[in-house]
This record gives structure tokens, C-alpha cells and sequence, in this order.
């Protein structure tokens, strides 16, 4: 977009005839239009421009997740890691030492 921009400023100061822009050739002024159709044609095959989409509504996918989960009051993942990391210091921190390594909720169900 800003070689589409300064092609268009290039074409009005020539069509003007103003400063040395009047003395400019015509074609010097299309140079910034077949730079920007050249990045257009490298981002479109590269996938770049597609992964822009792709990551812009993943994005968006998130964020109206987690604005739900907000409006429902539900503990987020992120909360919950939170938490438990905060849960984990403050027992490696306890004075108690029997109390630094048992828990008994984080035991593994299936035993």
C-alpha cells in the first residue's frame, strides 16, 4: 500500500508540473505501481497474505472464546496454571516440611 501511495503522489506532483517532478518521465512515476503489483505477486504465492487471514481469525476465535468464558465466570486454562503455580510456591515456601512434598489432590486418579 504505500507504493500505491507514492505512485499516486508521484503521478499528481508530474501531471502538476511541479519542481523537478516536471522534468520526471512518465514512466519513472509508474515505478512505485509495478513494485507494489510485484510484492502482490510474491505475497499471494509465498501464502503470506493467507497466513496473515488465517492468524488475524484464529486471533479472533480466541478472544470471543475467552470473552465468553469471562461472561460465564468460568476459570480460563491459563487461570487454573495460575493458580496451581501459586498453589506450588506457596508449599515449597511453607515452614511445615512434611507438608512440602504431600498432596494428596494431586494424586493420579487411576491408582
Amino acid at each position: 500500500m504505500p507504493m500505491v501511495a507514492l505512485g499516486v503522489l508521484l503521478l499528481l506532483l508530474k501531471w502538476a508540473e511541479f519542481g523537478p517532478f516536471e522534468r520526471m518521465p512518465w514512466w519513472a512515476a509508474l515505478i512505485p505501481f509495478g513494485l507494489a503489483i510485484l510484492w502482490w505477486e510474491f505475497a499471494d504465492n509465498s501464502g503470506w497474505t493467507q497466513r496473515r487471514v488465517i492468524d488475524k481469525l484464529e486471533k479472533r476465535k480466541a478472544d470471543r472464546r475467552q470473552k465468553a468464558m469471562d461472561a460465564l465466570g468460568l476459570d480460563t486454562r491459563r487461570e487454573k496454571q495460575a493458580t496451581q503455580a501459586r498453589h506450588d510456591a506457596a508449599r515449597r515456601t511453607t515452614a511445615d516440611p512434611t507438608m512440602r512434598d504431600h498432596d494428596e489432590s494431586r494424586r493420579d486418579p487411576r491408582l
